[in-house]
């Protein structure tokens, strides 16, 4: 369980990296229209994504076994 925790958070950071490496030039703008989103709708897509990722964790664990 420990080593799938780090594989997650090397996951993340991998690609939170990759995105502010890509998107530097356009942080600002992105924040600011960021800023002018409902808060609702950024929590229901969150909600989804959390859903979605724990399913996939679920079903990784379900058919591939132990990693």
């Amino acid at each position: 369980m420990f080593k799938l925790f780090l594989l997650g958070i090397g996951l993340l950071l991998f690609f939170e990296g990759l995105l502010y490496f890509f998107l530097a030039g356009n942080l600002k703008m992105l924040l600011e229209q960021l800023g002018k989103v409902d808060p609702q709708k950024i929590k229901t897509i969150s909600l989804m994504m959390l859903i979605i990722g724990a399913c996939l964790i679920y079903f990784t664990f379900k058919f591939y076994g132990e990693i």
